[in-house]
């Protein structure tokens, strides 16, 4: 039987050898191979600096430090996004606060965040993490804006979208992550993700200072530069002048990250062709997929489609050998945060998009035969009569 994931990694002989010569190197960890990585990485985003780190959680948290997150700090995010975006907030001690959805582009409304912005004393809130959900890239110039008004940092939390673009209201284009509007955006190196390190993270920026802030965050708030030391006892000292952590990258993780980087263009363009013929095979059809508008380099990390009896569908399909998946169960919903207040029923957009969402397989390595049968079993499904899948069959069987 045919067995398709909704996302599946891409190893090749030049990854293999770019790791194999790491290996034979003289270093394995914080070498050259980091350093260059972190360089091209930053040409890629067209950001002026790039910091490797072990994944994309730690980059989030490292960022969040890195712009004075504290206890008390209160910073407004979307509950459609993957915990550790909520969670690297909690790890510095503040509150994350949820705004919901635009059902547009499922990503942070950003009116929803004005109308809370304004709804509460100045200083209320200390920043705001935006998700380039999907793939879909996030306006960051408008969120800038208002983060100005407020007196509110900016981290985009991209781990979907490296290679994503938007068009600025001058009409030039911005990859995402290239440091214009955010003043941190973080990546993830996630094996599903559009490029993988096996596990690995990069923080970009254009702020010198803020760079600096987190290359000591990642190695245990410790520096040698003599233009930093506090004293200077020769060629060996070092102090550590912050709490820090050992959030750092191998150069064999590097190495498969780079070579992967080589081919990262050549990787956004087959999952934007994939992304066309889903879109136009579910055209007429009851099947929602999202429109994209002209000026919007979707990044397509994930395909997802709303429909009528998702959990029908995802069994139907998961019988058929193909895994589907969720992205995501709402964060505010999760037993942690309603033990901190949040409940069912506070992101009513981003709660109906629950209800109805399923992410199909998306990789650039999905043949055409794999997606034709991916179309065609989602389009018999609400054609023929599979009443064992429905949820209430599925519900009926498994209760039995």
């Amino acid at each position: 039987m045919l067995k398709i994931p909704y996302g599946r990694q891409e190893i090749t002989e030049e990854d293999i050898q770019a790791v194999i010569k790491t290996l034979k190197s003289d270093y394995l960890t914080q070498g050259p191979v980091v350093a260059e990585f972190e360089k091209q990485f930053a040409k890629y985003v067209d950001a002026k600096y790039a910091v490797a780190v072990s994944n994309g959680t730690t980059a989030l948290h490292i960022a969040a430090l890195a712009l004075g997150t504290k206890p008390g700090s209160r910073v407004i995010t979307t509950p459609i996004t993957f915990a550790a975006t909520a969670n690297s907030i909690v790890y510095c001690g503040g509150e994350p606060i949820f705004s919901d959805i635009d059902p547009d582009t499922l990503c942070l409304d950003i009116n929803k965040v004005r109308t809370l912005l304004e709804s509460k004393p100045a200083g209320t809130f200390d920043g705001i993490i935006p998700v380039s959900f999907a793939g879909y890239p996030v306006d960051m110039e408008a969120f800038r804006r208002l983060a100005d008004e407020h007196g509110l940092w900016l981290i985009e939390d991209a781990c979907h979208a490296p290679g994503a673009s938007f068009i600025d209201s001058k009409g030039k284009k911005h990859f995402t992550g290239n440091g214009k509007f955010a003043d941190l955006t973080i990546f993830s190196f996630h094996p599903v993700k559009h490029i993988t390190s096996g596990e690995g993270g990069m923080v970009t920026t254009n702020d010198p200072e803020l760079y600096e802030k987190l290359l000591m965050l990642r190695s245990h708030g410790i520096t040698k530069d003599p233009q930093r030391l506090n004293e200077n006892h020769g060629g060996w000292y070092y102090e550590m002048q912050e709490m820090g952590y050992n959030y750092r990258l191998s150069d064999i993780s590097c190495a498969l990250g780079l070579s992967q980087l080589s081919r990262g263009r050549k990787g956004i363009e087959k999952r934007r062709a994939i992304a066309v013929k889903y879109k136009n095979a579910f055209k007429n059809t009851s099947v929602k997929t999202i429109d994209v508008p002209f000026g919007i380099g979707h990044a397509y990390h994930l395909y997802v489609i709303q429909v009528e009896d998702r959990l029908g569908l995802y069994n139907y399909l998961k019988e058929l050998g193909i895994f589907a998946q969720i992205h995501y169960v709402p964060v505010h919903t999760m037993p942690y945060y309603q033990q901190r207040g949040w409940q069912k029923g506070d992101m009513p957009k981003a709660e109906a998009y629950y209800e109805k969402c399923l992410s199909l397989p998306m990789f650039p390595t999905l043949t055409t035969r794999e997606q034709n049968q991916i179309i065609k079993h989602v389009k018999n499904y609400f054609h023929e009569e599979v009443s064992n899948y429905s949820s209430e069959g599925w519900k009926q069987k498994n209760i039995a």
